[in-house]
């Protein structure tokens, strides 16, 4: 242990972090280890490259353009077509569902993992149940189970797996069909560059974002036991989406038909000015605009028919290859900075506790790696169908449990 605590001092005064270890001697035998666990773990030079970088956004001149789509309730003959497709490859077990679940329900006022959450349904059933129940219904049209991959995270991964436990995974098998996975973190840094600690003696991490999911498949085995089991395509959701439709076989039938390794789907924006990311091209390959970006000349600008030529809505409902995830895993995507507030112990070992933002935390995101792939098909879907987050307290009145709830209920009366 000496020796190794000697190395990782060297490591730290090379990247001027030596503080991590200032309060090591008060940590107990397990925190020593796993402090210095974490710190073996540290990409240092990814650290110090994130941080130099803040502030410092490259701005290009790129070329933004719309992409064409498919309107999944006007392709008239061509559905039967598309959907044939995609039933034939679902039966042959060639499908498996991907929920990104690594957040807490804090936002929400849960104490516990987000897909834990009980929407306020009269069945009382929780994110993870609803999404289930899709799953499993699914998989009885077509004589299959589909295989389900959670992605938690170090935070909430033994509560989420305890969950399932207590329910006996929902009718799943651990290990068989379903698997559960942590998706990657990095360090917290303060505005000088150093890495927090936090109140537990332990460093300070936040979750890499929904674009760490490529590289979370790809180490942690998971796209290795895809292909084990004849899998070859995923489709990937976050777990607030209660009406996710995960198993979609005109999604998959489009994408098998078009010859593309990722196929999207989309809902129109509800108006030209709605905070929401885009499908486009820039430079010519899919990508996806944040709103910010969007001037307001294209926000409102139509086709022909009046249809907004920027109003395809990213929802976070994506259809990939087995070997486009493995690909991005393979490739790391951009770092995004936010600041934000996050408690911490100082050199004296007081937990500070900022009523302002004070840490940079950094992500990717997902559709970062759209510009990898040469074209992607988009179908645009219902939103009263297939869109129904859960992302804010009832309070603020939008993708809330209300309305949620609302969209879920008038969507279970339909069918």
């Amino acid at each position: 242990m000496d020796d190794k605590l000697e190395e990782i001092k060297n490591i730290l005064k090379k990247y001027n972090q030596e503080h991590l270890l200032n309060h090591y001697e008060t940590l107990d035998e397990t925190h020593k280890k796993e402090l210095l666990e974490q710190i073996e773990e540290i990409d240092f030079e990814l650290a110090n490259s994130l941080y130099q970088n803040v502030g410092k956004q490259e701005k290009q001149e790129d070329k933004i353009t719309p992409i064409e789509y498919l309107d999944k309730y006007k392709l008239y003959d061509d559905y039967k077509y598309y959907e044939n497709i995609g039933k034939k490859a679902i039966r042959e077990g060639k499908l498996a569902a991907v929920t990104m679940a690594g957040g807490q329900g804090t936002r929400l006022g849960h104490k516990g993992p987000k897909g834990t959450y009980d929407i306020g349904l009269t069945s009382h059933k929780s994110l993870f149940e609803l999404l289930c129940d899709h799953l499993k219904e699914e998989g009885k049209k077509y004589d299959v189970i589909i295989p389900w991959f959670i992605m938690t995270s170090k935070e909430n991964n033994k509560e989420t797996i305890e969950f399932f436990e207590k329910n006996r995974y929902f009718g799943y098998q651990k290990n068989k069909n379903i698997f559960f996975f942590n998706q990657g973190e990095l360090p917290m840094m303060d505005t000088e560059g150093k890495i927090l600690i936090g109140e537990d003696g332990l460093i300070k991490q936040a979750a890499d974002g929904h674009g760490g999911i490529y590289e979370s498949l790809l180490k942690t085995g998971m796209t290795k036991e895809m292909k084990q089991m004849g899998i070859e395509w995923v489709f990937i959701a976050g777990v607030d989406n209660c009406l996710a439709k995960m198993v979609d076989p005109v999604l998959m039938g489009i994408a098998i038909d078009k010859g593309v390794t990722v196929a999207c789907k989309s809902v129109v924006k509800a108006n030209p000015q709605e905070k929401v990311g885009v499908f486009c091209r820039r430079n010519g390959k899919p990508n996806v605009i944040e709103y910010s970006e969007i001037t307001e000349e294209m926000a409102q600008e139509a086709d022909e028919n009046g249809e907004l030529l920027y109003g395809e809505s990213h929802i976070l409902c994506n259809l990939f290859k087995v070997e486009a995830v493995e690909r991005m895993g393979a490739t790391p995507l951009p770092y995004h900075v936010a600041y934000k507030k996050a408690s911490y112990i100082d050199k004296e070992g007081k937990l500070i506790e900022p009523t302002s933002p004070n840490a940079y935390k950094f992500e990717a995101f997902l559709f970062d790696a759209f510009g990898e792939v040469d074209d992607m098909a988009i179908l645009r879907v219902k939103r009263e169908e297939e869109f129904a987050p859960v992302k804010n307290a009832d309070a603020v009145g939008v993708d809330c449990p209300k309305t949620a709830r609302e969209l879920y209920q008038k969507f279970m009366d339909r069918i």
